[in-house]
């Protein structure tokens, strides 16, 4: 996509009058290599999933996550961070944190937190003390081989590092920053000519005219490659969608008015300014929405357990919010049309297996790019939604060992960290967020004819 992740102040200019209806017409009926359509979608969110998600993201345990926005950019030197107001993140003081959260449970349930507090300096396979009992010792081992299993679809932070501090999600909303220019536009290059699978004689439509023949060559991939583009072009429809709605309209001494910019929108998403790619952009952001929905629905038996909870202290206000949580995953998996992953790495097992390690670290890849961003805000809000849409995938390709939790007790085989399940959470909550604001685009053009 040719917009940079900080979005360019064109709010004032005025755009063809031809262009104006033309977002949405040919966002509509079926997405390609699924059953699901658009209209189905856009009822089931913004009605049933939308208000319940939204309510579950304001509450303490999902509020707030930890980040390190030190790290060095891994592949190009980058001293090009951005100094403007809208660019920095507030990080939270230590005594703001809910205790539960602040004391590092790593597991955050009930039998984690009891291990957790038997072998407290045991961070290592070494560690583990023989005095431990034989079950306790099996439970730590097992989860320190997870947590550096190579099931992991991203670079995951050190949340011991001390650059590592916690951030207040609602008080660093994903909105516009200004950030643009060469450096923002090399992230998204790097992404979609290095990771993407794409032909390196395959130009992206960022001249006139070329739109229209982009995707040819995306019909000639298998499919699993086809999804990986589709996704990442999702999450980035997803992200300028977020910027385009919270946008700097007014910005003075006394006060900052954030709202919907529509020029900007048409500027990504009109068929005839974007050269015919605007709908397949808004399409593929319908095909990330399904992708995260179906792994949170194949994720409930993790949460369904009695002694999954989420842990911040306050008995009370965990247990409601365990309540809305599993709302929320058996409201997904009563979604009827969802997307069929079983297509996804099938036939010969060895050639399978190749391609998911290939994609897996094309992924993990693009996590790593998220530490080059130059804008603290988009490098937070870029972490957090590579982190949720990896946890997402690695949901979905465990499938076998989610099958096998059990009712009670520690579940050795699948595991998911706090960091994960806030992430996981968060980064559909910003999809749900696009395909909701959609409507009042929408609304908004309709408005305008």
């Amino acid at each position: 996509m040719a917009a940079p992740i900080g979005i360019v102040l064109l709010g004032l200019l005025a755009l063809p009058r031809g262009a104006q209806p033309s977002c949405f017409c040919q966002v509509t009926g079926y997405l390609d290599d699924c059953t699901c359509d658009v209209e189905t979608i856009d009822a089931f969110n913004n009605y049933k999933l939308f208000p319940r998600l939204n309510e579950l993201l304001q509450s303490d345990y999902f509020r707030y996550y930890k980040v390190n926005l030190q790290k060095p950019c891994p592949f190009w030197e980058d001293n090009s961070h951005c100094g403007m107001r809208d660019c920095a993140v507030q990080p939270c003081p230590s005594d703001e944190i809910p205790d539960g959260i602040r004391a590092g449970s790593y597991k955050y349930s009930e039998e984690a937190n009891s291990l957790a507090e038997e072998c407290e300096e045991a961070k290592r396979l070494g560690a583990v003390d023989d005095s431990l009992s034989k079950e306790t010792r099996q439970a730590v081992l097992q989860w320190a081989q997870h947590d550096d299993s190579s099931d992991s679809f991203c670079e995951a932070d050190d949340i011991h590092s001390p650059d590592a501090e916690y951030v207040d999600l609602l008080l660093n909303p994903e909105r516009y920053t200004g950030y643009k220019g060469p450096d923002a536009w090399k992230i998204w290059n790097s992404i979609y000519e290095e990771n993407c699978f794409k032909p390196q004689n395959v130009k992206r439509p960022l001249a006139s005219g070329r739109g229209h023949t982009f995707y040819k060559w995306l019909k000639g991939l298998c499919v699993e490659k086809r999804a990986f583009y589709r996704l990442i072009s999702g999450l980035h429809a997803s992200i300028n969608i977020h910027l385009s709605a919270r946008y700097l309209l007014q910005d003075s001494w006394s006060e900052q008015k954030w709202g919907p910019n529509v020029t900007e929108f048409q500027q990504r998403f009109d068929e005839v300014l974007t050269n015919g790619e605007g709908p397949r952009r808004l399409k593929n952001l319908y095909f990330l929405y399904l992708i995260e929905l179906r792994a949170l629905s194949k994720v409930l038996p993790f949460f369904e357990r009695p002694g999954f909870q989420l842990y911040t202290g306050n008995g009370s206000q965990d247990a409601e919010m365990k309540n809305l949580l599993l709302e929320i995953l058996h409201l997904a998996k009563s979604f009827p049309l969802h997307f069929d992953e079983n297509s996804f790495f099938a036939g010969n097992k060895k050639a399978a297996a190749k391609l998911k390690e290939e994609f897996r670290l094309h992924f993990k890849n693009i996590s790593k790019i998220m530490d080059c961003v130059g804008c603290f805000k988009c490098r937070l809000w870029g972490k957090l939604q590579t982190q949720g849409l990896g946890t997402a995938l690695k949901i979905l390709f465990s499938e076998n060992l989610i099958e096998k939790i059990p009712e009670s007790g520690p579940s050795y085989g699948f595991q998911l960290t706090r960091q994960e399940i806030v992430a996981l959470f968060n980064a559909f909550g910003r999809v749900s967020t696009s395909v909701k604001e959609l409507e009042n685009f929408r609304k908004l053009l309709q408005n305008r004819r």
